[in-house]
């Protein structure tokens, strides 16, 4: 049986295929039967789905991050896609091809990697550009970076996920530290080490939890456990300089009310803290756009980010809108904006990121 993938299902569709279960519930209708709701999964997405009949005996024996064989219709209930399940069955997990299943950085994380280290070669602090290859360069670390999800659910909560916001963070500290004249140096490792302990908050492969250290300690402490254990094999690293970068670390996300053990109290702090919440947000806006279901413009309310997200191109003029010289007038064709961004576009951005910033809540992952 050839395997189909929820980005390819349609409405009215018959199915039969297999995909993961990333949760379920047993729930009761309105009629006092129990029914379960469940979310299945894929590469390509999510699909909302239910199952009306021996849903308790369903629950007895399946469990969240099984494979599942399903037979159903897919239907569209308030003009969301809801998949009713007629029959469902376990499937042992090494008949099925785990890569059909793990949601990957578009990007290969080999050269995102190669990308964030020409970005450190390229500080000027020796201080600072010897402490980030040490941690880069370590065996297990670097292993790790190129497989590891930013977060459970929220953003990049994918395969390299991680390495993926670290190299966006990277490039933004890179472009927006002149702007602002903070200290490149100083943004760009609090760009890379911010979110860096990651990989030992969270476990790896398909169902990504928080290990005993990521709930007993978390990211942000560990980060500075790191740049301890690593400036100690620098000779006569700088003290100022290792206390200013723990700074940055246990003060990124922002206020204490989102867990942050130090609000921004140095501009490059500050920078570091904006440009992980903006990274992370815009991410979690396009997430929001590619994965609703939903018909029409708008995507369903999103908990996360506390609203609906409008998921269509904005209207774009390059010409105004005119007749020409006929007895009745011909209206130009509306252009879409281009995929690119005009220099003049792109100075703008840079110009006014303070402002477009100021509104923001970190969302911890």
């Amino acid at each position: 049986m050839t395997r189909i993938n929820i980005s390819d299902l349609k409405p009215k569709e018959e199915i039969n295929s297999t995909f993961c279960v990333k949760y379920l519930a047993l729930m009761d209708a309105k009629d006092g039967k129990k029914y379960l709701n469940m979310i299945l999964t894929d590469a390509t997405g999510d699909l909302e789905s239910r199952v009306w009949n021996g849903a308790e005996d369903i629950f007895e024996t399946i469990q969240k991050n099984d494979f599942v064989r399903v037979e159903g219709k897919l239907n569209l209930f308030q003009g969301r896609r809801q998949f009713v399940i007629g029959k469902i069955e376990k499937v042992p997990a090494e008949e099925v091809d785990r890569n059909d299943f793990v949601v990957k950085a578009k990007e290969d994380p080999d050269k995102m990697y190669a990308e964030l280290l020409a970005i450190v070669n390229g500080l000027s602090d020796v201080y600072i550009k010897k402490l980030l290859l040490n941690i880069l360069e370590d065996q297990e670390i670097s292993r790790r970076l190129k497989i590891w999800q930013a977060g459970k659910t929220i953003h990049h909560a994918y395969q390299s996920g991680l390495l993926e916001h670290i190299l966006s963070c990277a490039n933004l500290a890179r472009t927006l530290s002149p702007i602002y004249q903070c200290n490149e140096n100083y943004v760009v490792a609090g760009a890379i080490l911010h979110d860096i302990c990651k990989i030992y908050e969270l476990t790896d492969g398909m169902n990504v939890e928080y290990t005993e250290e990521g709930k007993l300690v978390g990211h942000l402490v560990k980060g500075v456990e790191v740049v301890d254990r690593f400036s100690y094999r620098i000779e006569n690293f700088p003290y100022n300089l290792k206390l200013h970068l723990k700074h940055i670390l246990l003060s990124h996300h922002g206020e204490y009310a989102f867990g942050s053990p130090k609000v921004p109290q140095t501009s490059e702090a500050m920078l570091v803290h904006l440009i992980d919440l903006m990274d992370s947000k815009m991410h979690s806006f396009e997430a929001a756009k590619r994965s609703d279901n939903n018909t029409g413009h708008w995507t369903s309310y999103i908990k996360h980010l506390d609203r609906i997200v409008f998921k269509e191109e904005l209207p774009f003029y390059p010409d105004f809108i005119g007749t020409d010289n006929g007895a009745h007038g011909t209206f130009k064709t509306e252009k879409k904006v281009s995929k690119g961004s005009s220099p003049r576009v792109n100075k703008e951005l840079k110009q006014s990121l303070g402002s477009a910033l100021k509104d923001f809540k970190v969302q911890k992952d």
